[in-house]
């Protein structure tokens, strides 16, 4: 009998050392609630309410995911959209961790929106479900802008769509067998010809 407990013991033991690196991972996820949807099914006797809820998880270090998720009660529907949201994470490449590499724009279903960079101090100008998903990556300065749905689902994963395509310099240069300095250059001349023009 004591030697059962001993090796109990050890494996509460063994549980609390594993417990708080657990904990740190998930404090590093940020959860947002888009939406929630009350569902009535008619049935024999009445109606049978359910819910439906939209939520976006991030670590806002570049990586970020949504999922959706039904149930009887609200905190059920959350739990069951934070966990999908949780393993459908993206990760998008973030230029100076605080904005896009460029311009993107997504579409799913009659949901449009379209994402451009913008420089330091700009914030995130976004409204809604855009704005969840762009904080919870951890975007700091973005101009989003919806011209479809404004169901959220849509908007959603239009925006999913648009982070998508998203590449950083680095990975151009491998795909092109090109250093970075050669696409940095090309994108630095580029972007001063507008200014040349102007001046």
């Amino acid at each position: 009998m004591a030697r059962g407990n001993e090796q109990r013991g050890g494996g509460d033991r063994r549980d609390r050392r594993d417990r708080p690196q657990e904990e740190r991972a998930e404090s590093d996820i940020v959860e947002k609630l888009v939406h929630i949807n009350r569902v009535a099914a008619t049935v024999k006797g009445g109606r049978r309410f359910s819910f439906a809820a939209l939520m976006v998880v991030g670590d806002q270090k570049g990586r970020v995911g949504f999922g959706h998720g039904k149930a009887r009660e609200v905190p059920e529907a959350i739990r069951k959209a934070t966990e999908e949201a949780k393993k459908s994470m993206i990760r998008v490449p973030l230029r100076e961790s605080r904005t896009l590499h460029h311009d993107g724009n997504g579409r799913w279903g009659a949901g449009k929106v379209m994402v451009r960079a913008a420089p330091p101090g700009t914030g995130v100008i976004a409204g809604g479900p855009m704005r969840a998903v762009l904080e919870t990556l951890g975007v700091q300065d973005v101009v989003g802008k919806s011209s479809g749905s404004s169901n959220p689902y849509n908007m959603v994963r239009a925006t999913f769509e648009a982070l998508k395509v998203q590449s950083s310099p680095r990975q151009i240069a491998a795909k092109r067998g090109k250093k970075v300095g050669d696409i940095m250059g090309r994108r630095n001349d580029g972007a001063s010809a507008p200014d040349a023009i102007e001046g």
